[in-house]
């Protein structure tokens, strides 16, 4: 089911709520705009008409893989959503832990939170146009291809992130990676870590290890292993 609104503070925040009152996994909520709508760190997405303003919930289940790699189900999901509306489909890349990105600018991201044993996956995606982002290169699809109706865009998007969601629980984590990495940005891509301590690291994709998380390789021939915070590329890919 799609719940649908004209305009919401946040379709996350929205969906919070539903799902402390017992709300079934499965469940959309959908916006034409949100007035606090929210990214990753607190950051402000800014959310006006014309693009995908979305958030699902599941509900976990004691032999689920980590919550936290759901990102990576949503992500693949986001990315067959629209890989097939682009005319050159290898400049989408997924960046990790959940960007996707059109020839290094960002079009679309990703905002998990809980309560309890539900998982709010909130999914934001530049359709119509890409607001301005300090230090960050954003594109739309627009600037590629013709722009969906948000309606049936969000019901195709369930569609795929239902299939992503019973991949991840009935062939594991380990498929999820697989297919995550084949539609990440490759091996080898140089990146750039923001520490907590607001210092950076920089190194090259190397892989995802067994729980989802980012290694990368220092020009030491380190291997460093990243669970949380930005990472962005060095250059365009």
């Amino acid at each position: 089911m799609i719940e649908h609104h004209t305009s919401l503070i946040s379709t996350n925040a929205t969906l919070l709520e539903r799902a402390r009152d017992g709300a079934p996994e499965s469940l959309w909520v959908r916006a034409d705009s949100q007035t606090g709508g929210r990214g990753r760190q607190g950051r402000v997405w800014h959310s006006p008409p014309g693009n995908l303003y979305a958030s699902t919930l599941v509900r976990l289940r004691p032999a689920d893989p980590p919550a936290p790699t759901l990102a990576l189900v949503a992500a693949i999901a986001v990315y067959e959503a629209i890989v097939q509306r682009l005319p050159n489909p290898e400049a989408l890349r997924i960046k990790w832990p959940n960007d996707l990105l059109v020839d290094g600018a960002k079009l679309a991201g990703i905002l998990l939170e809980r309560a309890g044993d539900a998982v709010v996956i909130g999914i934001g995606i530049n359709l119509a146009f890409a607001p301005e982002v300090p230090e960050r290169a954003t594109t739309a699809l627009s600037d590629h291809a013709p722009v969906p109706d948000c309606a049936p865009f969000c019901e195709t998007l369930a569609e795929y992130f239902a299939d992503e969601l019973g991949r991840w629980r009935n062939f594991g984590l380990a498929d999820t990676r697989n297919r995550w990495t084949n539609r990440a940005l490759p091996h080898g891509t140089p990146l750039s870590h923001l520490q907590a301590n607001g210092d950076r690291i920089e190194g090259l994709f190397e892989r995802l290890d067994g729980d989802g998380n980012l290694v990368l390789r220092l020009s030491s021939g380190q291997s460093v292993t990243i669970t949380a915070g930005d990472v962005d590329p060095l250059r365009d890919v």
